[in-house]
């Protein structure tokens, strides 16, 4: 599928991880894909895949310059930093691409952006509510492409984005390690999208994304999240894990498990699959466990 107001033949991937050297093999047969990464090894593995590696960091300003002009499309994929509240690392990106003719930037977000919505079902006109250090930094970074946006005339399109799986990214070891989960009286509502599933609403964003829109980069999976678990556990015939209140997570479960376990929503993904005219591989993550 083509869009006829990209008429470039070259797309950046900046922070070409796992998603996106899928979303990169989407594009390669009509594009030239850069993918930006840090370091050497993965510039390798980016060649062996057919993609022109760019090695910059988005920490160090002066090696952005690197990426200067060589496509009028790109992908925002890196998270931001660890710490503060503001995505840093986009305000570096943004200033590296403002005066270099780019036209539509494609921003990958998060759905911690809207903090706990007590398992309501939301969709993308939901006020973000980040409570999380890094969903204040997500929020953050949606801001800063808006104001980009407004100041630059560059399309924008801002994709939200909940828990990624994959065959490589499931909790096999935190299932074999026998960490608990919350019993259902306490649990939350989690979302979920296979990584090659992403790829693919990535590439639609990115051809058929209306300005300055968000979208839900979600399937029809209506989880909570030691369902999800047992899902899991069941397809790789691994030991149920113990169901416990969240006065007794909280005394054994890191402050970042209980982060995910503090939030509970239910996300809507309509206008992806009516604008975006997304057809998911895996319509839940039901699905997909049952080919494994």
């Amino acid at each position: 599928m083509r869009h006829k107001g990209l008429s470039s033949k070259r797309v950046l991937i900046v922070g070409c991880g796992d998603v996106g050297t899928r979303t990169a093999k989407l594009l390669l047969p009509h594009y030239r894909v850069f993918g930006m990464v840090r370091s050497t090894d993965a510039a390798i593995s980016l060649r062996a895949a057919g993609v022109v590696p760019v090695l910059a960091d988005l920490d160090d300003r002066s090696s952005l310059t690197r990426i200067a002009g060589l496509a009028d499309t790109v992908l925002h994929f890196a998270p931001p930093p660890n710490m503060g509240k503001a995505d840093t690392r986009t305000r570096n990106l943004l200033a590296a691409l403002a005066q270099h003719g780019v036209r539509r930037l494609i921003y990958i977000s998060t759905s911690g952006v809207y903090g706990d919505c007590a398992g309501e079902y939301i969709d993308e006109t939901r006020t973000p509510n980040p409570v999380s250090a890094r969903g204040v930094r997500r929020a953050e970074a949606e801001q800063q492409m808006r104001q980009f946006a407004r100041q630059t005339g560059v399309q924008i399109v801002i994709v939200r984005v909940p828990g990624i799986y994959a065959a490589e990214r499931l909790p096999i070891d935190r299932l074999q390690r026998g960490t608990p989960v919350l019993r259902a009286a306490d649990d939350v509502y989690t979302n979920h999208i296979h990584a090659d599933d992403l790829a693919g609403i990535a590439v639609a964003a990115l051809y058929r994304g209306a300005n300055c829109r968000v979208y839900h980069a979600s399937d029809d999976s209506e989880l909570k999240m030691a369902a999800y678990f047992a899902l899991v556990a069941e397809a790789y015939n691994l030991p149920m894990p113990e169901a416990i209140s969240r006065e007794q997570a909280q005394a054994c479960l890191s402050p970042m498990q209980m982060s995910f376990m503090s939030e509970s929503r239910r996300m809507l993904n309509q206008r992806m699959k009516r604008e975006l005219r997304v057809r998911l591989r895996y319509a839940t993550v039901g699905d997909f466990l049952a080919g494994v």
